[in-house]
């Protein structure tokens, strides 16, 4: 089949000779240049490893094994128990550490905790050292108990589109606690703590600003309020704070 080739040039380009042997290299085919079989630059052979351990692993005969077997304690394993703290031995959240106190200091003054008597003095006049935590265990039975969320926390989760499972924060201040000593409340709610009567709680008392912080889902925050009131003897009403949204509610 024929083929008509157009070519354009500049007026001072009007050699022939030189265009039609442009015009003939523009309609050549290109040529296929055939690409090399693929070689790697690093040896391939994994018989022949430049890397090799000097020594062989050591092997450890059936022997050995089972006195290391009957070696082996049931105290060296770790277990759960349903009173476990995480923090009790955590020097970073003991009531006496300073500011800037290093932890090779605050070893020297480091004594057991109880927890049965945190409020108690001891025989010296000292001081013990008190936990700053408490953590709540699930507990299904409870859920028979709680109640759905009134009309009105329902009608602000809409509005702020927050799902009920949301944490929040209520406060409890040395104003609400009907003369009672704010110590004497973090020793009662570390007790409803520990019987799980506080579902997905955890708490915290902040000694430096005079309150107590009870973190729960918004699913559960009326009815852990409700009991609050009931076994603490808490008076006036709590402000309830969502992270970023500020106070959501109040009861």
């Amino acid at each position: 089949p024929s083929m008509e080739v157009v070519l354009h040039y500049r007026p001072h380009q009007r050699d022939l000779i030189k265009l039609q042997k442009f015009a003939e290299a523009a309609v050549k085919e290109f040529p296929i240049r055939q690409m090399p079989r693929f070689a790697p630059w690093f040896p391939n052979d994994l018989d022949r490893l430049t890397l090799k351990p000097k020594k062989r692993p050591p092997v450890i005969s059936c022997e050995e094994a089972e006195e290391l077997k009957q070696l082996s304690t049931p105290s060296e394993y770790v277990t759960g128990s349903p009173d476990y703290d995480c923090t009790k031995n955590l020097l970073e959240f003991q009531s006496n550490m300073k500011h800037g106190q290093t932890l090779i200091q605050a070893q020297t003054v480091h004594r057991p905790i109880n927890l049965e008597n945190q409020g108690e003095t001891p025989c010296n006049g000292k001081q013990k050292l008190k936990r700053s935590w408490s953590v709540s265990l699930p507990n299904p039975k409870l859920k028979e108990k709680i109640l759905p969320l009134s009309q009105e926390l329902q009608n602000n989760l809409e509005r702020l589109k927050l799902h009920a499972f949301y944490r929040a924060k209520w406060t409890i201040e040395q104003s609400i606690c009907n003369n009672q000593n704010l110590e004497d409340i973090w020793i009662k709610l570390n007790r409803l703590i520990k019987q799980n009567e506080l579902p997905s709680c955890n708490a915290t008392i902040q000694r430096s600003v005079g309150q107590i912080w009870i973190f729960c889902d918004i699913l559960y925050c009326e009815y852990v309020r409700n009991i609050l009131r009931e076994k603490l003897s808490l008076t006036d009403k709590m402000n309830l704070l969502v992270h970023k949204f500020g106070i959501i509610f109040s009861l």
